[in-house]
């Protein structure tokens, strides 16, 4: 009877097939971990130990079942925090425009009419463009009348430098046929000079003619520079039918 009972067939719940086990004591060793490892604890006395044969939740077991409930998931970022306004993006008015290009910069003071129109020339790196940006988005908010033009020196350094603008901040002033009044460098130090030129050219002022806009010498510098591309169409005098009005070809070689 005892040799009967010296082996006792265990069970597996992950459908493992039964293994038999000595219940010899010489092996404690062995039978304990293949039991440990299959969920089951094995005890010599039936009577002693009353969960004989059913399933022991390991600790181990836990820890593995709880990283498999909760997983990392990727998340993007950019879909749940709303990307933040550039320094020169805040604050801006309607009657302030950004010019993208030469062309748009030349075409805004042509459409402009008798409007007074103020150039912003700015960069992004600039320490002192960044101070004075607040009090200009002020202007522009209590002078509605007034078209700001802000121009990114980083994004346009080849139509400033065309236009011998080379110091930042720095404004231009223009104005209907009247074309450039005035153009100067300041800061939130010197910001006298821009009420000064704010109050002496935003009066009313009728000019005869279209609007200027900028020079003769900025527009074939820009067009050298291939910032700027503009047709000049000549108007050829028409030649008359008579042979004797024709200079002869060999006297123009």
């Amino acid at each position: 009877m005892a040799d009967v009972m010296s082996t006792v067939s265990v069970f597996s719940s992950c459908r493992c097939r039964p293994s038999s086990i000595s219940s010899d004591m010489t092996k404690p060793l062995s039978t304990n971990l293949f039991c440990s490892s299959i969920g089951f604890v094995r005890s010599s006395s039936s009577s002693k130990n009353g969960f004989l044969g059913r399933r022991l939740v390991v600790e181990r077991q836990k820890g593995k079942a709880a990283k498999r409930d909760f997983h990392a998931v990727p998340v993007k970022m950019d879909h749940l925090i709303a990307k933040g306004m550039r320094w020169w993006e805040k604050g801006l008015q309607p009657n302030m425009k950004e010019i993208i290009s030469a062309q748009d910069l030349v075409d805004s003071l042509m459409h402009a009419g008798d409007k007074l129109v103020i150039v912003d020339f700015f960069s992004p790196g600039c320490a002192g463009c960044k101070s004075l940006h607040p009090k200009i988005c002020q202007f522009a908010g209590q002078n509605p009348h007034i078209l700001f033009l802000p121009v990114n020196y980083e994004k346009h350094k080849s139509m400033c430098y065309s236009l011998n603008v080379h110091v930042l901040p720095f404004f231009r002033f223009y104005r209907g046929a009247h074309g450039r009044l005035c153009s100067f460098s300041c800061t939130n130090a010197t910001i006298k000079k821009f009420k000064d030129a704010l109050a002496k050219h935003n009066t009313d002022r009728s000019g005869l003619g279209p609007a200027k806009g900028l020079e003769e010498k900025e527009l074939l510098a820009l067009a050298a520079s291939r910032d700027l591309c503009f047709d000049q169409t000549k108007k050829e005098r028409p030649l008359s039918g008579a042979p004797e009005a024709m200079e002869p070809v060999s006297a123009l070689l």
